[in-house]
């Protein structure tokens, strides 16, 4: 029997990871919520940890996974964040490389890029960390069908933020895929993550 050459490999993994949902790059039988079609593409002009000004265009060609969120966020933040990861390493190391975390921070007023720098390579320093004025953030929320809020500040001006826990899964065309859902679990997210790598392949 002939060997399978790297790239034979790949796909040959990337269908054993699908195996939950299947392995045909026409994948329906998804795990998480299937947007196709009811979301926008991609698009945001952010500034990122460098304080650089950011697009949707930075990352193209890539499969992005988005979060709104904030730095002091007590729990489902760093949850959602350090599954994102754990799914992305588990996945075959060239569907790795092609899927990139979006974490969008909704509370400029305390989150700098330096402070959400800091945060996000806590978990992996391949996560993209954003912000932008809130203006611009209520913008990318509301063409996600989304919301945030910020509670009354206690006595030493803490505030929580009220905000989605779910997951944006865009291909890597820039199209709205997939919305995670926080109890989703980390096996199925991986498997959906493979099996839209597998497209095309």
């Amino acid at each position: 029997m002939p060997k399978a050459n790297g790239f034979g490999k790949y796909a040959l993994t990337v269908c054993l990871l699908a195996l939950l949902v299947g392995c045909s790059g026409d994948q329906k039988n998804w795990n998480a919520k299937d947007i196709s079609g009811l979301m926008p593409e991609l698009a945001y002009q952010l500034t990122d940890t460098s304080g650089e000004t950011v697009t949707a265009q930075d990352t193209a060609g890539s499969i992005r996974l988005m979060f709104f969120g904030f730095t002091a966020c007590p729990d489902i933040c760093p949850t959602t964040l350090q599954k994102l990861s754990q799914a992305v390493k588990q996945l075959p190391e060239p569907a790795r490389e092609d899927v990139q975390i979006i974490f969008v921070s909704v509370d400029p007023n305390r989150d700098t890029p330096e402070r959400i720098k800091s945060y996000v390579e806590f978990f992996d320093d391949g996560i993209i960390g954003l912000t932008g004025t809130e203006d611009n953030l209520r913008e990318l929320s509301k063409r996600y069908r989304t919301t945030f809020g910020f509670e009354d500040p206690d006595e030493n001006g803490n505030y929580a933020v009220s905000h989605s826990g779910a997951v944006y899964v865009f291909d890597r065309k820039g199209d709205a895929r997939l919305l995670v859902r926080p109890q989703q679990s980390l096996d199925a997210l991986v498997a959906d993550l493979a099996a839209l790598a597998n497209e095309g392949v």
